[in-house]
């Protein structure tokens, strides 16, 4: 929780477990950046948007701060700063963070015709805590447009006070006892490629009925989270094999695992795990049906609460390690920087996150199109998938600085031989959209 000034005021809080790690690896050309959008069904009004962003900026304190070098630890403080200010979207997507520009605010609004979107620094908050922060923003931007719109559906109420639960450490909260040490990935298919210029970010995203995707992974025995999952991983193998490697690598992806579920908290900053699926092909050829099961299985076994409560315990005990708190923020950086190439780069060809379905009231129904979602670079030049669903809608987003477009074209053509339809747009094609 924030340290208190005399008059009670929140000055300072440490970041959490994440934050720690992503302020850490933060540079000139990274940074953990990742977007949603909201398709509106009617051009924006700037003006209108931007009076909601200043609204409802102070329901939200955890993301109304800036981040700061301390002497042994990054922490966060309010950002008194003129702003945030909406602006006109740009080509390239989720650029990096740098902390003394744009006034220090760690959160962007953007808008392009009839798309709302922002931008969020992965250390103030997971794509749980921004989904409530972004669906508040665009009730309270219809609000300002004259609709009527309730605070149900996880709508928070901006005229009501911030609460404590909402600004918890719940990575500290839930810390135990029992440390859980998983045996660390070794080296995987890397999936990279030719990198493009600095920052750009090439973008793909697939359009697909939910339902149909719905009923092809019922048919295999696994939940759509999963059946995603594994034709990544499969399209993968294909790729790798294709190549004629000396020695084929393990194909391992990062699932980030919100915690809420399994933990109750109502935490805005970030409450995530992330497990390893993998399929190793030194151990002989995979089916489709084989790699689902397999993931099928996985999942089910290690997302538990205990297992994850161990895990969790680890990285709390690392940040308040007192010997690694003597140790100044300088030195710390590139150990932690290295520390996550090898723990968390090598050991995996790329991340999948799914963070479900976006429900809302159904006043606001009618004024959203569809949503959207995108991760920002990864540390090498790999592409990121995440996914998102809105009605009977679900979008898949392919996102990373490489020129090669084998993963997103086999991925989508997997799909429409499955019998699932798909609509394919991409900023490589400006706005023209390709129809599998």
């Amino acid at each position: 929780m924030p340290n208190k000034q005399r008059g009670g005021k929140p000055e300072w809080y440490p970041l959490d477990n994440a934050g720690v790690l992503y302020s850490a690896i933060q540079k000139e050309k990274y940074s953990a950046i990742y977007r949603f959008s909201a398709l509106m069904t009617e051009p924006v009004d700037p003006a209108a948007l931007q009076r909601a962003v200043l609204k409802t900026m102070p329901r939200f304190p955890t993301f109304a701060v800036r981040i700061k070098k301390g002497a042994f630890w990054y922490y966060c403080e309010p950002n008194n700063a003129p702003g945030p200010f909406v602006k006109e979207d740009i080509a390239n997507p989720c650029q990096p963070v740098r902390f003394r520009e744009d006034n220090g605010w760690l959160v962007r609004f953007y808008y392009y015709e009839r798309r709302i979107s922002i931008e969020v620094f992965h250390a103030i908050s997971d794509g749980g805590g921004a989904l409530v922060f972004f669906k508040t923003l665009l009730a309270v931007y219809l609000r300002e447009l004259g609709h009527k719109i309730p605070n149900t559906c996880g709508i928070l109420d901006i005229d009501s006070p911030p609460r404590r639960e909402e600004r918890e450490d719940a990575y500290a909260r839930y810390a135990g006892k029992r440390v859980l040490r998983l045996p660390m990935g070794g080296k995987a298919y890397p999936n990279t490629g030719t990198p493009e210029p600095f920052y750009t970010l090439n973008v793909t995203m697939g359009f697909l009925p939910l339902d149909r995707l719905k009923e092809k992974a019922r048919s295999r025995g696994v939940s759509i989270t999963e059946y995603l999952t594994a034709v990544l991983l499969k399209v993968l193998l294909d790729k790798q094999h294709r190549e004629r490697p000396r020695r084929e690598l393990p194909v391992a992806l990062a699932i980030p695992i919100n915690l809420r579920a399994w933990f109750p908290s109502e935490t805005l900053r970030n409450f995530i795990l992330t497990v390893r699926p993998c399929i190793d092909p030194s151990l002989g050829e995979y089916t489709f049906e084989e790699i689902a099961n397999q993931v099928h299985h996985y999942l089910r076994l290690n997302i538990n609460r205990q297992q994850m409560r161990a895990m969790l315990t680890g990285n709390v005990r690392f940040t308040t390690n007192k010997l690694l708190r003597l140790i100044p923020v300088v030195l710390k950086d590139p150990v932690m920087a290295l520390s996550y190439h090898i723990a968390g780069v090598r050991p995996y060809s790329g991340t999948y996150t799914n963070p479900g379905p976006f429900p809302v009231p159904g006043e606001m129904r009618p004024h959203i199109q569809r949503m959207e979602v995108i991760l920002g670079q990864a540390t090498l030049p790999r592409v990121h998938c995440a996914s998102i669903s809105y009605g009977n809608q679900m979008e898949i987003t392919f996102a990373g600085t490489l020129a090669e477009t084998d993963t997103e074209r086999d991925f989508f053509r997997f799909l429409v031989r499955e019998g699932i339809p798909v609509k394919v747009e991409s900023n490589r094609l400006g706005r023209s959209q390709l129809i599998f």
